[in-house]
C-alpha cells in the first residue's frame, strides 16, 4: 500500500492523504473479502464499517460497495485511521517555511510518517493539517525516538533536487547526544565501521569488513560523569549514531535498543525517559533559491 500517485486527485482527510491498494491478477473476491484478506491488520468489521460510510473509493472517486466484485488491476483508495490512537505529550513546531520548503522541530517519540500506533500524531499528518499542503513530503527521516529538525518539501517536482543534497553529501547535519563520559576515550574522534541489519530485526550491528559508515564525535561539555557530545554523521545508515556511540562504550542515555534491548518497538512508551539524541542543526544551499540555509533546533537535551 502506498500514497496515491497518478490516480484521482482525492482530497486529504484530517491531514491524511489517500493510500491505494491494487487488486492482483486472478482475484475472485468481493471488495470486503479482498480488503480483509489483503490487510488483516485492520479488522474485517472495521473494513465493513468504512465501506458502509463510503470511506473506500474507486478510481472514479465513487464509493466502493462491500459485495462488489474485484477486477484484476483495479485500485481502491482509503484513508489510514486508527481507533484509540494515543496522544503524544508534545506537538511539532514549524521552524521555517517558504514556497519550497518546510523545516520542523520534531519531538521525541513522534514518527515522521504514519506508522505503527500513530497516524494523526505523526509529524507529516500534523503538518499537512496545519498547512493544508497535500503535497508535503519528508526529504529525509530521523528515528521516531530522536528529536529535532526534519526537512519537508512542498512541491513534488522539486524533491529530487533536495534528495540530491543528501545523496551527494552537500548537506551538513549536526546532532547532540548525552551519554556517559569515559575520560579514557580520546576526543574528537572519527568512528568508521561496517553496519548491517542485526537481530532482532529493528537493530543494526557492526561487522568486520569495509566501512560503510562514518561519524565525527566531539565533546561539548561535561557534567560529572556525563557529557554532551556533538555528532556529525558523514553517512546516513540506520541507527548509525546510536551504534557508533555504543561501540565506544558511550551508549546514548535513554536508548532502549543499545547495548541491549530493554523493550520491543511496540511496547508502551515511557515519555519521561526519551532518547537523549537531537538533530540539532542543518546547513545547505537551497537548490531552488540559491540561498545559504542554516537551521537550528529550539529543543534541548537533559544534561
Amino acid at each position: 500500500m502506498s500514497q496515491a500517485g497518478q490516480g484521482p486527485q482525492l482530497p486529504m482527510r484530517d491531514g491524511v492523504s489517500a493510500s491505494v491498494v491494487s487488486v492482483p491478477p486472478a482475484c475472485t473476491l468481493n471488495v470486503l473479502d479482498f480488503l480483509a484478506a489483503r490487510m488483516p491488520g485492520i479488522a474485517r468489521s472495521e473494513w465493513a464499517q468504512r465501506l458502509q460510510q463510503g470511506l473506500v473509493l474507486q478510481e472514479n472517486g465513487q464509493p466502493a460497495l462491500p459485495d462488489q466484485a474485484c477486477q484484476p488491476g483495479q485500485r481502491f483508495y482509503y484513508y489510514r485511521n486508527l481507533v484509540d490512537e494515543p496522544v503524544l505529550p508534545v506537538q511539532a513546531r514549524i521552524v521555517f517555511e517558504d514556497d519550497h520548503l518546510l523545516v520542523a522541530d520534531k519531538p521525541h517519540f513522534m514518527p515522521v510518517t504514519p506508522s505503527g500506533r500513530y497516524v494523526q500524531q505523526s509529524l507529516l499528518v500534523q503538518l499537512k493539517r496545519l498547512t493544508a499542503c497535500a503535497d508535503l513530503v519528508p526529504l529525509h527521516r530521523i528515528d521516531r525516538e530522536t528529536a529535532g529538525l526534519v526537512l519537508l518539501g512542498k512541491r513534488l517536482h522539486e524533491r529530487d533536487a533536495y534528495h540530491a543534497l543528501f545523496r551527494d553529501k552537500h548537506i551538513h547535519k549536526t546532532y547532540h547526544a548525552v551519554a556517559a563520559w569515559p575520560p579514557e576515550v580520546a576526543l574528537p574522534h572519527v568512528h568508521t565501521s561496517r553496519l548491517v541489519p542485526g537481530e532482532p530485526f529493528f537493530r543494526t550491528q557492526e561487522v568486520a569488513g569495509q566501512a560503510n559508515s562514518e561519524t565525527r564525535i566531539s565533546l561539548l561539555r561535561t557534567a560529572g560523569d556525563r557529557a554532551l557530545y556533538q555528532l556529525e554523521p558523514i553517512t546516513g545508515k540506520r541507527h548509525q549514531l546510536r551504534v557508533h556511540m555504543n561501540a565506544l562504550g558511550m551508549p546514548i542515555e535513554g536508548d532502549l535498543f543499545y547495548p541491549t534491548v530493554l523493550r520491543g518497538p511496540d511496547a508502551p512508551e515511557d515519555f519521561s525517559k526519551p532518547l537523549q539524541l537531537l538533530a540539532q542543526s542543518v546547513q545547505f544551499t537551497d537548490p531552488h533559491t540559491g540561498q545559504a540555509r542554516v537551521f537550528e533546533s529550539q529543543l534541548q537535551l537533559q544534561l
